[in-house]
């Protein structure tokens, strides 16, 4: 079983440059199979997610030419199949974004509830709550929404809870409605817009992305378009936390620093000094750092999936933080991990109380989730002595060249799949 393993306790030093955003391009894959004529798409992330993405669009009929790893070409002209069943897709949360675009076009679609992460409940009732508001009939049975309309009418739909997948997933079906839908409480994260930016450059009429606040203008087609994907946020704030956790001086190239503004914050607040250029933040990491407290909020508030990350490095800072979870109820499952390296993190409902210490000792340890992982390979850079993390195709879903990136900047990581190799590893690092 492949795992990675680490030699901690060496300040990471250099540049690093941002992949494109996993959680934008998902969003954008769906979107693409919406026009008949070609679509290529620029800047995509070469992580599981994508890759088992661009196979599904492939299963329901859709040309898909990968013309390298970070460039595709996608053609719906020849979709046959408005029944999205490939064992694959059940495993990652953006399989439901295939409802909103086949019912979009096609009036009809019959799509596996997501999988993903196992970090908390995802209702889609907002979802379906906005397909029926469209015109849509929609049905689930043995695990799979099945969504039909003989026509979809715009309409005023009000989100009762912020979502950040119903609100892409209802634009998409929108886009192809009659008339003009405005949806309320919608979602503003930087993926919303780029989807919405995407919708637009193919021929939609979409206003207020960004804001609660969308209004969408129905077309009958979508047209061709080349379109590149944002930076994405969670790598650049990971990278940012492992800089500061390792008492660091990275360089993080490729990223829009509006979208890391919560991130940096934080990260200032707790004595770091963080540079903000017009594509990159350089972060350096304080030798001491102070506590502060983070309550994850839809954007722009503090991410849920920066929440692990922040934690290791509050893990290290003097005096008791406080880490308050709002968005996902399972989200601190890596706390247990923590534990094994020394952390001193107790949970309490929805809050954990992070009392700092001096540093981490290396330990095994097994990434529960996407996120989670990242934050234990944090860790095990931090740590003194050598940490195992296993479990790693959760990191593989949403990083690219994760070790290879951590390498380039002096850290000491391997990705092994055998006792042997993970030796090979010590006696290079001792050597």
């Amino acid at each position: 079983m492949d795992q990675y393993i680490i030699k901690g306790g060496v300040p990471l030093k250099g540049e690093v440059t941002i992949s494109g955003a996993k959680n934008a391009a998902l969003g954008i894959l769906a979107a693409a199979i919406m026009s008949d004529e070609d679509i290529l798409i620029e800047n995509l992330p070469d992580v599981k997610d994508i890759n088992v993405m661009l196979e599904a669009i492939s299963e329901i009929g859709a040309k898909v030419d990968r013309i390298d790893r970070h460039t595709v070409r996608i053609s719906g002209k020849d979709i046959e199949e408005i029944s999205v069943d490939d064992e694959y897709i059940r495993r990652i949360r953006a399989s439901y974004y295939f409802i909103g675009a086949l019912l979009g076009k096609y009036r009809h679609a019959r799509v596996p509830l997501p999988g993903g992460c196992n970090i908390g409940s995802r209702p889609i009732d907002q979802h379906i709550k906005g397909f029926k508001a469209l015109g849509a009939e929609v049905r689930i049975e043995n695990g799979t929404v099945t969504a039909d309309a003989e026509r979809l009418r715009a309409a005023h739909i009000y989100f009762d809870v912020v979502s950040v997948g119903a609100t892409i997933n209802v634009m998409m079906a929108a886009v192809m409605a009659e008339g003009r839908t405005i949806i309320e409480n919608a979602a503003k994260e930087p993926h919303i817009v780029d989807v919405a930016n995407f919708l637009n450059s193919m021929g939609a009429d979409i206003r207020g992305a960004g804001t609660d606040t969308i209004r969408i203008r129905g077309v009958e087609r979508l047209h061709g378009t080349e379109y590149a994907i944002i930076p994405d946020q969670i790598e650049a704030g990971t990278f940012m936390c492992m800089a500061a956790a390792t008492r660091g001086d990275v360089l993080i190239k490729n990223v829009i620093p509006k979208h890391l503004e919560a991130i940096t914050a934080k990260l200032i607040e707790m004595g770091n000094e963080v540079e903000e250029y017009d594509e990159a933040v350089r972060v350096i990491g304080a030798e001491r750092q102070r506590h502060t407290d983070i309550k994850t909020l839809p954007y722009p508030g503090f991410p849920t999936d920066m929440q692990p990350q922040m934690a290791v490095a509050l893990s290290l800072s003097e005096g008791t933080s406080m880490v308050t979870e709002s968005i996902f109820e399972n989200r601190f499952k890596y706390v247990d991990e923590l534990s094994r390296m020394g952390g001193n993190i107790k949970v309490e409902g929805n809050v954990a109380v992070v009392d700092g210490i001096e540093h981490f000792s290396g330990a095994p340890v097994s990434a529960p989730d996407l996120r989670a992982g990242a934050a234990l390979v944090i860790a095990g850079l931090a740590a003194e002595g050598y940490t195992t993390v296993d479990e790693i195709g959760y990191i593989q879903r949403g990083y690219e060249n994760f070790e290879d990136k951590i390498s380039a900047l002096g850290g000491l990581i391997e990705l092994v799949s055998s006792d042997r190799e993970a030796s090979r590893f010590k006696l290079r690092v001792v050597g």
